[in-house]
């Protein structure tokens, strides 16, 4: 936030007075970046640079194994996720078809994490600036911007999907409100607006306190979100007498069951394309790479067994109970007979919902348009923006058009796999981990990320031909077979590109950014 103190390399007094100084909302931009390029020795400048786009000073991170843990509890446990997996029963994948389906995804998404990971680790920076480093100073816009423009969308959808879930709550507990739940002004009745408007005002209310208080909300709803689905699958395994159908009346065999299997993993994997791009965002905070490991470890293999345990307990004992399949656990929430356990549930679900919008949804398009309008826009500023362009889509009528969703949502959704390839191909292969941070900061001719007018046109000649792919293998009917890999293929050919045409005549350097970097808050 703008009230965050500036620290760095220690400076001469002068300096560090007007670092001081600097940090203080009436000073603005400006003078923050006079006294970073008096720190660094470089000229910084402040179409690049604030004190959210700032590196983040190593002393004093506090994001633990806990908070990384907490994060992907509650992430892993998100309705979209059970209506996913709960999907796999209805296939005609069995009980342990569905845990090694998750199991491979989780996996390879704790792999691929980790190594996104340690990246904001190393550096401190948020995702639009580390793209930077790929498509240059002005190119990274075209990265941050796809990966904002699908969190905005899904931001106002998901916060539709929790609205839904708190009018089922109210008119629990007063069964009068129903008379509010019948018209429609713009595709939603009056308690759907009052119920949506509020939702709305609360995830903005906690984001405007910025990372920090995600951080702490986080650490609240996970452990709430976790009792409640267990007891949840608990409460569902008694109701079925004990036991549960392992499978539904048409499990899958052979090559077919086998193909769904890793179809699943696949597709498991491609859920948390928006993840593994932009997860430094959260890890640039993060105390150390074990912090990352050990909550990557606990968050993602092991939470993910325990979510798909209780997802084949939820679907195979209602599948027992009545022969049907459930859509997620929201259906069981309304089957509840007791009113006070009902609104229980429906509280956990909107704090496991609000949890998993502000981590998914919110931070990404706040960084980008930071990033967009860096003189103009702080980490408060850009939420208020991001969450009302998510209200005036309407989403609740973008959620009911499967034309947006598939083909708008679907199609920006595939370019993602695409820009990770660009992304983990440079820093990984071509630069080995090597990042001259204060330089990411700097419109110099002769800057390392400067490439031509700030455009790095190797990085965009390998994006669009893995794009095209991407799209085809999403969309064309004929290629239905590899659809569920089309994050991987489009990954893979984007870096496989990329690696072959990079400069490699280019001398990496490897500079930390503590000269400019703020204390961290984020």
């Amino acid at each position: 936030m703008q009230t965050t103190p500036m620290t760095g390399v220690d400076p001469a007094a002068e300096t560090a007075a007007e670092l001081n100084k600097a940090t203080h909302p009436s000073m603005g931009v400006d003078a923050l970046c006079d006294a970073a390029s008096a720190a660094s020795g470089r000229t910084i400048s402040p179409t690049l640079y604030n004190i959210d786009l700032a590196p983040t000073k190593r002393e004093g991170r506090r994001w633990t194994s806990y908070s990384i843990f907490t994060l992907w509890a509650n992430d892993v446990h998100s309705l979209g996720n059970y209506a996913f997996a709960i999907g796999l029963f209805a296939l005609g994948l069995g009980g342990w078809q569905i845990l090694l389906a998750l199991g491979i995804g989780a996996v390879l998404l704790f792999g691929l994490l980790s190594f996104s990971g340690f990246m904001g680790v190393k550096t401190g920076v948020p995702f639009p600036v580390m793209s930077r480093i790929s498509f240059g100073i002005r190119g990274a816009q075209i990265a941050s911007l796809l990966r904002g423009a699908v969190a905005v969308a899904w931001f106002g959808i998901q916060t539709y999907l929790a609205s839904v879930v708190l009018r089922v709550m109210l008119v629990a507990m007063i069964p009068s409100l129903r008379d509010l739940d019948s018209n429609a002004v713009l595709g939603l009745s009056t308690l759907g607006w009052a119920a949506f408007v509020f939702l709305w005002i609360v995830q903005l209310v906690i984001v405007s306190f910025g990372m920090e208080m995600i951080r702490k909300y986080e650490a609240f709803a996970g452990p709430i979100i976790l009792v409640t689905m267990a007891t949840m699958a608990i409460w569902i395994f008694v109701q079925a007498g004990g036991s549960i159908a392992w499978s539904s009346n048409h499990a899958l065999e052979g090559i077919d069951m086998w193909r769904t299997i890793f179809a699943g993993g696949a597709l498991w994997v491609s859920i948390y394309g928006t993840f593994v791009l932009n997860f430094c965002d959260f890890t640039r905070s993060a105390v150390s790479k074990k912090a990352v490991v050990r909550g990557n470890f606990w968050g993602i293999p092991i939470n993910m067994l325990l979510f798909g345990a209780i997802v084949v307990v939820m679907a195979g004992g209602q599948f027992k109970i009545n022969g049907t399949i459930i859509k997620s656990p929201s259906d069981i929430v309304q089957t509840i007979p007791n009113t006070l356990f009902l609104v229980l549930a429906c509280l956990a679900l909107l704090i496991l919902t609000i949890a998993v919008n502000l981590m998914a949804n919110f931070v990404a398009p706040v960084y980008a348009l930071t990033n967009l309008f860096p003189k103009h826009l702080n980490f408060r500023r850009a939420a208020w923006v991001s969450g009302t362009i998510g209200l005036i889509i309407l989403p609740w009528n973008l959620y009911n058009n499967p034309i947006v969703i598939v083909y708008f949502l679907g199609g920006l959704g595939a370019l993602l796999g695409p820009l990770f390839g660009v992304v983990m191909a440079d820093y990984w292969l071509l630069r080995r981990g090597k990042v001259n941070v204060l330089e990411l900061y700097t419109e110099d001719p002769a800057g390392a990320y400067q490439y031509k007018k700030g455009f790095n046109a190797r990085a965009i000649i390998a994006l669009v031909p893995a794009a095209c792919v991407a799209l085809l293998v999403a969309f064309v009917p004929a290629l239905e077979a590899v659809a569920p890999f089309a994050w991987f293929v489009a990954a893979g050919i984007a870096a496989a590109i990329y690696y072959a045409i990079s400069d490699r005549s280019q001398r990496f350097d490897d500079i930390d950014g503590e000269a400019i970097a703020v204390a961290s808050t984020h």
